[in-house]
């Protein structure tokens, strides 16, 4: 099984330096751009099958990669984005802070992290992406599967930190991944092994996430 793993493209949240979590922004004009440059870059992939987050910005995203293929996409909440609660539409830029001083251990501590009211932790988002993983891989239908996953900056980050083992302390890996970025990871006999990460497929400018 091989699976292509893709952040949702950009929007107006993203541009602004928004905690989106689980409210329902869709992609803008550019998000969608950076999808259609993606879908060209994946066009000569195979896809069996598609899990995109409930998320309208997921679900656009596969919808564009996938146009005119005839490929199911199945939502699943177990990939959909960290829930931050009360804290979802508030400004995290440097210039625009919104926040309590302590949501800066979302970047530099993960591990002493404290969910919001309402919202999650990185220990309950790695949990449910990992289960998600691991029912893939125990599923022998998909053993010989390319499979399309369109998800989320934390999600994805959740996903490959379960691959790796990391302690949540390492939970951002190499960072915040690009929108549209493509991370392609193999499973064989049960075990996930990444061959390569936040992979763009356009030459657009994309601002790196600003803490």
């Amino acid at each position: 099984m091989k699976l292509y793993i893709v952040r949702h493209g950009e929007t107006d949240w993203n541009k602004a330096r928004k905690i989106q979590g689980q409210s329902d922004i869709p992609l803008n004009a550019f998000g969608r751009h950076l999808a259609r440059e993606t879908a060209k870059g994946l066009a000569d992939v195979h896809f069996d099958l598609c899990f995109t987050s409930p998320l309208s910005r997921a679900k656009e995203t596969a919808r564009i990669i996938l146009e005119g293929r005839d490929v199911p996409i199945i939502e699943d909440p177990r990939i959909e984005e960290m829930s931050f609660g009360v804290y979802e539409g508030k400004c995290c830029s440097s210039e625009g802070w919104e926040l309590p001083e302590e949501f800066r251990r979302f970047f530099d501590g993960p591990d002493r992290y404290e969910a919001p009211e309402g919202g999650e932790d990185f220990a309950q988002v790695r949990e449910r992406t990992g289960g998600f993983l691991e029912e893939l891989a125990g599923n022998p239908a998909y053993a010989d599967k390319q499979i399309l996953v369109t998800t989320h900056g934390a999600a994805l980050a959740g996903l490959l930190c379960y691959i790796r083992r990391a302690p949540l302390s390492r939970y951002w890996g190499t960072g915040v991944h690009k929108n549209c970025a493509v991370t392609e990871v193999a499973c064989e006999d049960g075990e996930y092994h990444i061959l390569s990460e936040n992979r763009v497929y356009y030459t657009d400018k994309v601002e790196p996430w600003a803490k």
